[in-house]
Protein backbone atom coordinates (compact mmCIF):
# COMPACT_ATOMS: atom_id res chain seq x y z
CA UNK A 1 0.00 0.00 0.00
CA UNK A 2 1.39 3.42 -0.89
CA UNK A 3 1.82 6.12 1.73
CA UNK A 4 -1.00 8.17 0.23
CA UNK A 5 -3.39 5.22 -0.01
CA UNK A 6 -2.63 4.32 3.57
CA UNK A 7 -3.58 7.82 4.68
CA UNK A 8 -6.86 7.57 2.82
CA UNK A 9 -7.60 4.20 4.36
CA UNK A 10 -6.93 5.61 7.82
CA UNK A 11 -9.37 8.45 7.26
CA UNK A 12 -12.04 6.08 6.02
CA UNK A 13 -11.64 3.69 8.95
CA UNK A 14 -11.65 6.56 11.40
CA UNK A 15 -14.90 7.86 9.98
CA UNK A 16 -16.57 4.49 10.43
CA UNK A 17 -15.15 3.96 13.92
CA UNK A 18 -16.30 7.35 15.18
CA UNK A 19 -19.89 6.27 14.79
CA UNK A 20 -19.46 3.47 17.34
CA UNK A 21 -20.15 4.05 21.05
CA UNK A 22 -17.11 4.47 23.30
CA UNK A 23 -15.90 1.80 25.67
CA UNK A 24 -17.63 1.48 29.01
CA UNK A 25 -15.86 2.97 32.00
CA UNK A 26 -14.79 0.85 34.96
CA UNK A 27 -11.75 -1.33 34.42
CA UNK A 28 -10.77 0.75 31.39
CA UNK A 29 -10.57 3.83 33.60
CA UNK A 30 -7.85 2.13 35.65
CA UNK A 31 -5.98 0.71 32.65
CA UNK A 32 -3.53 2.46 30.35
CA UNK A 33 -4.13 1.01 26.86
CA UNK A 34 -1.07 1.41 24.66
CA UNK A 35 -0.23 0.71 21.01
CA UNK A 36 3.51 0.00 21.34
CA UNK A 37 6.10 0.74 18.68
CA UNK A 38 6.68 -2.99 18.11
CA UNK A 39 5.92 -6.51 19.25
CA UNK A 40 7.49 -7.62 22.55
CA UNK A 41 9.25 -10.93 21.94
CA UNK A 42 12.15 -10.77 24.40
CA UNK A 43 11.86 -10.01 28.12
CA UNK A 44 15.61 -9.69 28.67
CA UNK A 45 16.87 -6.07 28.43
CA UNK A 46 20.50 -7.20 28.65
CA UNK A 47 20.24 -9.79 25.89
CA UNK A 48 18.72 -7.35 23.38
CA UNK A 49 18.87 -3.60 22.83
CA UNK A 50 15.40 -3.55 21.19
CA UNK A 51 13.65 -0.41 22.43
CA UNK A 52 10.40 -2.30 23.00
CA UNK A 53 12.25 -4.51 25.51
CA UNK A 54 13.86 -1.42 27.07
CA UNK A 55 10.38 0.08 27.60
CA UNK A 56 9.28 -3.20 29.22
CA UNK A 57 12.41 -2.99 31.37
CA UNK A 58 11.50 0.44 32.71
CA UNK A 59 8.11 -0.91 33.82
CA UNK A 60 9.49 -4.00 35.57
CA UNK A 61 12.94 -3.05 36.85
CA UNK A 62 14.58 -0.24 38.73
CA UNK A 63 18.14 1.09 38.61
CA UNK A 64 20.72 2.24 41.17
CA UNK A 65 20.99 5.60 39.42
CA UNK A 66 18.91 7.35 36.76
CA UNK A 67 19.51 10.32 34.47
CA UNK A 68 17.47 13.48 34.77
CA UNK A 69 16.34 15.77 31.95
CA UNK A 70 19.87 17.22 31.74
CA UNK A 71 21.34 13.70 31.41
CA UNK A 72 22.91 13.99 34.86
CA UNK A 73 22.94 10.86 37.07
CA UNK A 74 20.91 10.97 40.27
CA UNK A 75 20.24 8.37 42.99
CA UNK A 76 17.31 6.04 42.24
CA UNK A 77 17.36 2.73 44.12
CA UNK A 78 20.40 4.10 45.90
CA UNK A 79 20.09 6.56 48.77
CA UNK A 80 23.33 7.94 47.45
CA UNK A 81 26.98 7.08 46.98
CA UNK A 82 30.37 7.97 48.43
CA UNK A 83 33.51 8.38 46.30
CA UNK A 84 36.82 7.85 48.07
CA UNK A 85 40.47 6.99 47.45
CA UNK A 86 40.91 9.71 44.80
CA UNK A 87 38.01 8.37 42.74
CA UNK A 88 39.02 4.70 42.90
CA UNK A 89 36.35 3.60 45.39
CA UNK A 90 32.59 4.08 44.97
CA UNK A 91 30.19 2.81 47.67
CA UNK A 92 26.43 2.77 46.96
CA UNK A 93 23.83 2.37 49.71
CA UNK A 94 20.37 1.03 48.83
CA UNK A 95 17.20 2.71 50.02
CA UNK A 96 15.50 0.68 52.77
CA UNK A 97 12.39 -1.40 52.07
CA UNK A 98 13.08 -2.28 48.42
CA UNK A 99 11.37 -5.52 47.34
CA UNK A 100 11.25 -7.70 44.25
CA UNK A 101 7.93 -8.71 42.73
CA UNK A 102 8.29 -12.18 44.29
CA UNK A 103 8.37 -10.62 47.76
CA UNK A 104 12.10 -11.03 48.38
CA UNK A 105 14.11 -8.06 49.64
CA UNK A 106 16.50 -6.37 47.24
CA UNK A 107 20.04 -6.90 48.51
CA UNK A 108 23.42 -5.62 47.47
CA UNK A 109 24.40 -9.04 46.12
CA UNK A 110 21.45 -8.85 43.69
CA UNK A 111 22.90 -5.58 42.41
CA UNK A 112 26.39 -7.07 42.07
CA UNK A 113 25.11 -10.00 39.99
CA UNK A 114 22.89 -7.79 37.80
CA UNK A 115 25.57 -5.20 37.11
CA UNK A 116 28.10 -7.92 36.29
CA UNK A 117 25.73 -9.50 33.75
CA UNK A 118 24.84 -6.10 32.26
CA UNK A 119 28.50 -5.18 31.82
CA UNK A 120 29.15 -8.24 29.65
CA UNK A 121 26.81 -6.91 26.96
CA UNK A 122 26.61 -3.13 27.35
CA UNK A 123 29.13 -0.91 25.52
CA UNK A 124 29.57 1.48 28.46
CA UNK A 125 29.60 -1.43 30.90
CA UNK A 126 32.43 -3.07 29.00
CA UNK A 127 34.46 0.13 29.24
CA UNK A 128 33.73 0.39 32.97
CA UNK A 129 34.85 -3.21 33.49
CA UNK A 130 38.25 -2.45 32.00
CA UNK A 131 38.80 -0.07 34.94
CA UNK A 132 37.32 -2.37 37.59
CA UNK A 133 39.40 -4.18 40.18
CA UNK A 134 36.52 -5.59 42.26
CA UNK A 135 32.76 -5.22 42.70
CA UNK A 136 31.47 -6.66 45.98
CA UNK A 137 28.57 -6.56 48.42
CA UNK A 138 29.71 -5.18 51.78
CA UNK A 139 26.41 -6.10 53.45
CA UNK A 140 22.74 -6.32 52.43
CA UNK A 141 22.48 -2.61 51.61
CA UNK A 142 25.96 -1.56 50.49
CA UNK A 143 27.99 -2.46 47.42
CA UNK A 144 31.42 -1.17 46.50
CA UNK A 145 33.31 -0.66 43.25
CA UNK A 146 37.09 -0.74 43.65
CA UNK A 147 38.76 0.65 40.53
CA UNK A 148 42.22 0.38 39.02
CA UNK A 149 42.00 4.03 38.07
CA UNK A 150 39.36 6.75 38.55
CA UNK A 151 36.24 6.37 36.41
CA UNK A 152 34.21 9.59 36.84
CA UNK A 153 31.39 8.36 34.59
CA UNK A 154 30.44 5.38 36.80
CA UNK A 155 27.11 6.74 38.07
CA UNK A 156 26.19 7.79 34.52
CA UNK A 157 27.05 4.35 33.14
CA UNK A 158 24.71 2.61 35.60
CA UNK A 159 21.72 4.86 34.97
CA UNK A 160 22.06 6.06 31.38
CA UNK A 161 19.37 5.64 28.77
CA UNK A 162 19.11 3.46 26.88
CA UNK A 163 20.41 0.21 28.39
CA UNK A 164 20.88 1.04 32.07
CA UNK A 165 21.97 -1.57 34.60
CA UNK A 166 18.52 -2.87 35.54
CA UNK A 167 18.52 -4.70 38.87
CA UNK A 168 17.07 -8.23 39.01
CA UNK A 169 17.34 -11.07 41.58
CA UNK A 170 20.76 -12.65 42.00
CA UNK A 171 19.65 -15.95 40.43
CA UNK A 172 18.76 -14.12 37.19
CA UNK A 173 21.81 -11.91 37.32
CA UNK A 174 23.96 -15.04 37.41
CA UNK A 175 22.56 -16.32 34.10
CA UNK A 176 25.12 -16.13 31.29
CA UNK A 177 24.83 -12.74 29.58
CA UNK A 178 24.52 -14.39 26.15
CA UNK A 179 21.65 -16.64 27.29
CA UNK A 180 18.21 -15.06 27.05
CA UNK A 181 16.22 -14.87 30.30
CA UNK A 182 12.61 -15.97 29.84
CA UNK A 183 11.09 -14.47 33.00
CA UNK A 184 10.78 -10.92 34.29
CA UNK A 185 11.17 -10.35 38.04
CA UNK A 186 12.20 -6.88 39.09
CA UNK A 187 11.52 -4.30 41.78
CA UNK A 188 10.01 -1.64 39.52
CA UNK A 189 6.60 0.05 39.68
CA UNK A 190 4.79 -2.59 37.58
CA UNK A 191 4.77 -6.39 37.66
CA UNK A 192 4.77 -8.35 34.39
CA UNK A 193 1.84 -10.78 34.00
CA UNK A 194 3.41 -13.71 32.18
CA UNK A 195 0.14 -15.64 31.99
CA UNK A 196 -1.45 -12.79 29.97
CA UNK A 197 1.49 -12.39 27.57
CA UNK A 198 0.66 -13.31 23.99
CA UNK A 199 3.60 -12.29 21.77
CA UNK A 200 2.35 -10.59 18.64
CA UNK A 201 -0.89 -9.55 20.31
CA UNK A 202 -0.82 -8.37 23.92
CA UNK A 203 1.47 -7.76 26.90
CA UNK A 204 0.17 -6.77 30.34
CA UNK A 205 1.63 -5.33 33.54
CA UNK A 206 -0.11 -4.60 36.85
CA UNK A 207 0.69 -2.14 39.61
CA UNK A 208 3.20 -3.50 42.12
CA UNK A 209 1.73 -2.72 45.52
CA UNK A 210 5.11 -3.20 47.20
CA UNK A 211 6.88 -0.49 45.19
CA UNK A 212 8.11 2.48 47.23
CA UNK A 213 8.77 5.50 44.99
CA UNK A 214 11.26 8.21 45.79
CA UNK A 215 10.00 11.44 47.33
CA UNK A 216 11.64 13.83 44.86
CA UNK A 217 9.82 15.20 41.82
CA UNK A 218 9.99 13.32 38.50
CA UNK A 219 12.71 14.65 36.20
CA UNK A 220 13.61 12.75 33.04
CA UNK A 221 14.11 9.16 34.18
CA UNK A 222 14.95 10.21 37.73
CA UNK A 223 12.78 11.01 40.72
CA UNK A 224 9.47 9.48 41.78
CA UNK A 225 8.09 6.64 39.63
CA UNK A 226 4.49 6.38 40.81
CA UNK A 227 2.28 3.57 39.38
CA UNK A 228 -0.97 5.57 39.32
CA UNK A 229 -3.01 3.10 37.22
CA UNK A 230 -3.79 -0.53 38.02
CA UNK A 231 -2.75 -2.00 34.67
CA UNK A 232 -0.74 -1.20 31.55
CA UNK A 233 -1.81 -3.13 28.45
CA UNK A 234 0.10 -3.13 25.17
CA UNK A 235 -1.92 -4.22 22.16
CA UNK A 236 0.01 -4.83 18.95
CA UNK A 237 -1.78 -3.20 16.00
CA UNK A 238 0.43 -3.59 12.96
CA UNK A 239 -1.88 -1.69 10.59
CA UNK A 240 -1.30 2.07 11.20
CA UNK A 241 -4.76 2.96 9.87
CA UNK A 242 -6.42 0.65 12.39
CA UNK A 243 -4.25 2.03 15.19
CA UNK A 244 -5.24 5.56 14.20
CA UNK A 245 -8.91 4.62 14.29
CA UNK A 246 -8.49 3.09 17.75
CA UNK A 247 -6.96 6.32 19.01
CA UNK A 248 -9.66 8.53 17.51
CA UNK A 249 -12.48 6.47 19.02
CA UNK A 250 -10.89 6.13 22.45
CA UNK A 251 -10.35 2.38 22.20
CA UNK A 252 -6.66 3.04 22.87
CA UNK A 253 -5.15 5.72 25.12
CA UNK A 254 -1.60 6.04 23.79
CA UNK A 255 0.15 5.38 20.47
CA UNK A 256 3.91 5.36 20.85
CA UNK A 257 5.06 5.76 17.22
CA UNK A 258 2.26 7.03 14.95
CA UNK A 259 2.87 6.89 11.21
CA UNK A 260 3.86 10.37 10.05
CA UNK A 261 1.30 10.35 7.21
CA UNK A 262 -1.48 9.97 9.79
CA UNK A 263 -0.36 12.80 12.08
CA UNK A 264 -2.59 15.45 10.40
CA UNK A 265 -5.62 13.21 10.93
CA UNK A 266 -4.78 12.76 14.61
CA UNK A 267 -4.07 16.46 15.13
CA UNK A 268 -7.49 17.41 13.79
CA UNK A 269 -9.17 15.53 16.64
CA UNK A 270 -9.47 17.76 19.71
CA UNK A 271 -9.51 14.71 22.02
CA UNK A 272 -6.01 13.64 20.93
CA UNK A 273 -2.65 15.20 21.80
CA UNK A 274 0.23 14.82 19.31
CA UNK A 275 3.58 15.86 20.74
CA UNK A 276 7.27 15.06 20.65
CA UNK A 277 7.59 13.22 23.97
CA UNK A 278 11.12 11.89 23.49
CA UNK A 279 13.74 14.48 24.37
CA UNK A 280 15.92 13.86 21.29
CA UNK A 281 15.51 13.21 17.59
CA UNK A 282 15.46 9.63 16.31
CA UNK A 283 18.53 8.66 14.26
CA UNK A 284 18.42 6.05 11.51
CA UNK A 285 21.22 3.48 11.36
CA UNK A 286 22.14 1.11 8.52
CA UNK A 287 24.00 -1.85 10.03
CA UNK A 288 26.18 -4.15 7.93
CA UNK A 289 27.47 -7.60 8.85
CA UNK A 290 31.28 -7.37 9.04
CA UNK A 291 31.78 -11.13 9.50
CA UNK A 292 30.83 -12.37 6.02
CA UNK A 293 31.04 -11.31 2.36
CA UNK A 294 30.42 -8.91 0.87
CA UNK A 295 30.49 -6.47 3.79
CA UNK A 296 33.58 -7.93 5.42
CA UNK A 297 35.31 -5.80 2.77
CA UNK A 298 35.64 -2.17 4.01
CA UNK A 299 35.90 -0.88 0.43
CA UNK A 300 32.45 -2.31 -0.33
CA UNK A 301 31.07 -0.75 2.85
CA UNK A 302 32.46 2.62 1.77
CA UNK A 303 30.91 2.20 -1.69
CA UNK A 304 27.50 1.80 -0.07
CA UNK A 305 28.09 4.90 2.07
CA UNK A 306 29.00 6.88 -1.06
CA UNK A 307 25.59 6.11 -2.58
CA UNK A 308 23.54 6.98 0.51
CA UNK A 309 21.53 10.18 0.41
CA UNK A 310 20.13 10.75 3.90
CA UNK A 311 17.32 12.89 2.49
CA UNK A 312 15.84 9.88 0.67
CA UNK A 313 15.63 7.95 3.93
CA UNK A 314 14.23 10.79 5.99
CA UNK A 315 11.55 11.65 3.46
CA UNK A 316 10.53 7.99 3.31
CA UNK A 317 9.90 8.03 7.06
CA UNK A 318 8.77 11.56 7.87
CA UNK A 319 7.58 13.07 4.58
CA UNK A 320 8.60 16.21 2.77
CA UNK A 321 8.30 18.74 5.61
CA UNK A 322 11.89 19.88 6.31
CA UNK A 323 11.09 20.65 9.96
CA UNK A 324 10.32 16.95 10.50
CA UNK A 325 13.89 15.77 9.92
CA UNK A 326 17.51 16.80 9.47
CA UNK A 327 20.66 15.54 7.81
CA UNK A 328 23.55 14.61 10.10
CA UNK A 329 26.60 13.32 8.17
CA UNK A 330 28.59 12.19 11.20
CA UNK A 331 28.48 9.59 13.94
CA UNK A 332 27.77 11.97 16.84
CA UNK A 333 24.44 13.62 17.64
CA UNK A 334 23.92 16.86 15.77
CA UNK A 335 23.83 19.77 18.19
CA UNK A 336 25.95 17.93 20.77
CA UNK A 337 29.43 18.97 21.89
CA UNK A 338 31.06 16.32 19.67
CA UNK A 339 29.12 17.04 16.47
CA UNK A 340 31.57 16.89 13.59
CA UNK A 341 31.87 16.23 9.86
CA UNK A 342 35.63 15.67 9.89
CA UNK A 343 36.33 12.91 7.39
CA UNK A 344 32.66 12.66 6.36
CA UNK A 345 33.26 13.28 2.66
CA UNK A 346 32.34 9.66 1.85
CA UNK A 347 28.88 10.16 3.35
CA UNK A 348 28.40 13.46 1.52
CA UNK A 349 29.28 11.99 -1.90
CA UNK A 350 25.65 11.02 -2.70
CA UNK A 351 26.60 9.86 -6.17
CA UNK A 352 25.36 6.54 -7.53
CA UNK A 353 27.75 6.43 -10.51
CA UNK A 354 30.82 7.01 -8.35
CA UNK A 355 29.56 4.42 -5.88
CA UNK A 356 29.03 1.88 -8.68
CA UNK A 357 32.59 2.44 -9.85
CA UNK A 358 33.89 2.05 -6.30
CA UNK A 359 31.87 -1.14 -5.88
CA UNK A 360 33.39 -2.62 -9.04
CA UNK A 361 36.90 -1.60 -7.99
CA UNK A 362 36.36 -3.17 -4.56
CA UNK A 363 35.76 -6.53 -6.24
CA UNK A 364 32.11 -7.23 -5.52
CA UNK A 365 31.44 -10.63 -7.11
CA UNK A 366 27.69 -10.96 -6.94
CA UNK A 367 27.48 -12.40 -3.41
CA UNK A 368 23.95 -12.61 -2.04
CA UNK A 369 22.97 -9.76 0.29
CA UNK A 370 20.18 -10.70 2.73
CA UNK A 371 18.40 -7.58 3.94
CA UNK A 372 16.10 -8.08 6.95
CA UNK A 373 13.12 -5.71 7.08
CA UNK A 374 10.39 -5.47 9.76
CA UNK A 375 7.06 -5.37 7.96
CA UNK A 376 5.24 -4.50 11.19
CA UNK A 377 7.49 -1.53 12.07
CA UNK A 378 6.65 1.20 9.50
CA UNK A 379 9.49 3.61 10.23
CA UNK A 380 12.29 1.03 10.11
CA UNK A 381 10.59 -0.79 7.25
CA UNK A 382 10.69 2.47 5.24
CA UNK A 383 14.45 2.74 5.83
CA UNK A 384 14.84 -0.87 4.71
CA UNK A 385 12.95 -0.32 1.45
CA UNK A 386 15.16 2.63 0.53
CA UNK A 387 18.31 0.58 1.12
CA UNK A 388 16.99 -2.41 -0.86
CA UNK A 389 16.39 -0.16 -3.86
CA UNK A 390 19.78 1.52 -3.44
CA UNK A 391 21.73 -1.75 -3.23
CA UNK A 392 19.99 -3.12 -6.31
CA UNK A 393 20.84 0.03 -8.25
CA UNK A 394 24.43 -0.47 -7.12
CA UNK A 395 24.29 -3.87 -8.82
CA UNK A 396 24.11 -6.02 -5.69
CA UNK A 397 22.29 -9.37 -5.50
CA UNK A 398 19.68 -8.48 -2.87
CA UNK A 399 17.28 -10.85 -1.15
CA UNK A 400 14.68 -8.77 0.71
CA UNK A 401 13.37 -10.74 3.72
CA UNK A 402 10.27 -9.25 5.34
CA UNK A 403 9.71 -10.46 8.91
CA UNK A 404 8.10 -9.07 12.03
CA UNK A 405 10.29 -6.96 14.32
CA UNK A 406 10.43 -9.63 17.00
CA UNK A 407 11.79 -12.18 14.53
CA UNK A 408 14.33 -9.67 13.22
CA UNK A 409 15.56 -8.99 16.76
CA UNK A 410 16.11 -12.72 17.24
CA UNK A 411 17.69 -13.36 13.82
CA UNK A 412 20.16 -10.47 13.90
CA UNK A 413 21.97 -12.31 16.72
CA UNK A 414 23.00 -15.05 14.27
CA UNK A 415 26.66 -15.05 13.23
CA UNK A 416 26.06 -17.64 10.50
CA UNK A 417 26.57 -16.85 6.78
CA UNK A 418 23.45 -16.07 4.77
CA UNK A 419 23.19 -19.60 3.32
CA UNK A 420 22.79 -20.88 6.90
CA UNK A 421 20.14 -18.40 8.03
CA UNK A 422 22.36 -15.38 8.67
CA UNK A 423 21.96 -11.84 7.41
CA UNK A 424 23.85 -9.04 5.65
CA UNK A 425 21.95 -5.82 6.42
CA UNK A 426 19.35 -4.56 8.86
CA UNK A 427 18.28 -1.14 10.07
CA UNK A 428 17.50 0.27 13.47
CA UNK A 429 17.01 3.64 15.13
CA UNK A 430 18.59 5.30 18.13
CA UNK A 431 17.87 8.42 20.14
CA UNK A 432 20.42 11.21 20.02
CA UNK A 433 21.08 10.73 23.75
CA UNK A 434 22.61 7.35 22.82
CA UNK A 435 25.00 8.75 20.20
CA UNK A 436 26.46 11.85 21.82
CA UNK A 437 29.40 10.32 23.75
CA UNK A 438 31.90 7.62 22.70
CA UNK A 439 31.38 5.31 25.74
CA UNK A 440 27.63 4.99 25.21
CA UNK A 441 27.68 4.99 21.39
CA UNK A 442 26.66 1.38 20.69
CA UNK A 443 27.06 1.73 16.92
CA UNK A 444 30.63 2.93 17.36
CA UNK A 445 31.85 -0.02 19.41
CA UNK A 446 34.29 -2.03 17.28
CA UNK A 447 35.60 -4.78 19.54
CA UNK A 448 34.88 -7.71 17.25
CA UNK A 449 32.98 -10.63 18.74
CA UNK A 450 31.98 -8.51 21.76
CA UNK A 451 30.61 -5.66 19.62
CA UNK A 452 26.93 -5.16 18.83
CA UNK A 453 25.27 -7.12 16.01
CA UNK A 454 27.37 -6.68 12.89
CA UNK A 455 30.53 -7.22 14.96
CA UNK A 456 32.92 -4.59 13.54
CA UNK A 457 36.52 -5.09 14.55
CA UNK A 458 38.70 -1.97 14.51
CA UNK A 459 41.43 -1.58 17.17
CA UNK A 460 41.94 2.07 16.22
CA UNK A 461 38.34 2.98 17.02
CA UNK A 462 38.71 1.16 20.35
CA UNK A 463 41.95 3.00 21.08
CA UNK A 464 40.33 6.37 20.39
CA UNK A 465 37.31 5.51 22.55
CA UNK A 466 39.63 4.70 25.46
CA UNK A 467 41.64 7.89 24.84
CA UNK A 468 38.46 9.98 25.01
CA UNK A 469 37.80 8.75 28.55
CA UNK A 470 41.25 9.99 29.57
CA UNK A 471 40.95 13.38 27.85
CA UNK A 472 42.09 16.15 30.16
CA UNK A 473 39.89 18.97 28.84
CA UNK A 474 36.99 19.62 26.42
CA UNK A 475 39.32 20.66 23.61
CA UNK A 476 41.18 17.35 23.78
CA UNK A 477 37.89 15.46 23.97
CA UNK A 478 36.68 17.27 20.86
CA UNK A 479 39.90 16.50 18.98
CA UNK A 480 39.51 12.81 19.77
CA UNK A 481 35.84 12.93 18.77
CA UNK A 482 36.83 14.38 15.40
CA UNK A 483 39.38 11.59 14.96
CA UNK A 484 36.76 8.97 15.86
CA UNK A 485 34.39 10.30 13.20
CA UNK A 486 37.15 10.32 10.60
CA UNK A 487 38.15 6.75 11.42
CA UNK A 488 34.52 5.57 11.39
CA UNK A 489 34.09 7.01 7.91
CA UNK A 490 37.07 4.95 6.76
CA UNK A 491 35.96 1.60 8.23
CA UNK A 492 32.14 2.14 8.30
CA UNK A 493 30.99 0.31 11.45
CA UNK A 494 27.54 1.55 10.38
CA UNK A 495 26.06 4.11 8.01
CA UNK A 496 24.33 7.11 9.70
CA UNK A 497 21.04 8.05 8.03
CA UNK A 498 20.21 11.39 9.69
CA UNK A 499 17.45 12.05 12.20
CA UNK A 500 13.71 12.64 12.30
CA UNK A 501 11.30 13.76 14.98
CA UNK A 502 8.99 10.99 16.17
CA UNK A 503 5.96 12.32 18.07
CA UNK A 504 3.61 10.21 20.17
CA UNK A 505 -0.16 10.53 20.42
CA UNK A 506 -2.37 10.19 23.49
CA UNK A 507 -5.90 10.94 24.59
CA UNK A 508 -6.43 14.20 26.46
CA UNK A 509 -7.85 12.20 29.34
CA UNK A 510 -4.28 11.25 30.29
CA UNK A 511 -2.44 13.35 32.85
CA UNK A 512 1.24 13.22 33.76
CA UNK A 513 2.70 12.36 30.35
CA UNK A 514 6.22 13.77 30.48
CA UNK A 515 9.20 14.27 28.18
CA UNK A 516 11.91 11.73 28.77
CA UNK A 517 14.92 10.08 27.08
CA UNK A 518 12.83 6.88 26.86
CA UNK A 519 9.14 6.01 26.75
CA UNK A 520 7.92 5.35 30.29
CA UNK A 521 4.42 4.83 31.71
CA UNK A 522 4.73 5.70 35.37
CA UNK A 523 3.19 8.92 36.84
CA UNK A 524 0.37 8.73 34.25
CA UNK A 525 -3.28 8.79 35.31
CA UNK A 526 -6.65 9.26 33.67
CA UNK A 527 -8.85 12.28 34.28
Amino acid sequence: MSRRNMLGAGAALAGVALARPGLAQGAAARTLRVVPQANLTSLDPFWTTAVVTLNHGYLVYDTLTAVDSRNQPRPQMAEGWVVEDDGRSWTFTLRPGLKFHDGEAVRAKDCVASITRWARRDAFGQVLWMSLDELSALDDRRLRFRLKQPFPYLALALGKSPSPAFIMPERLGQVDAFTQIREAIGSGPYRFLADEWNPGQKSVWEKFAGYVPRDDAPDGLAGAKRPLLDRVEWTVISDPAVASSAMLTGEQDYWEYPLHDLLPLLKRNRDVVVEQRLSEGTYGCLRLNHLHPPFDNPAIRRAVAMAVDQRDYLRAVAGEAPEAWGECPGVFTCGSALETEQGSEVLKTRNLERAQAAMKEAGYAGEKVVLLAPGDYPQINALSLVTADLLRRLGMNVEFVSVDWGTLVQRRASREPVEKGGWSVFHTTSLGTSLNLPPIHLMLRANGKDAWFGWPDDPEIERLRAAWLRAGDPAEAKRIGDALNERAMQTIPYVPLGYYWQPSAWRRTLRGVQRSPSTVFWNIEKA
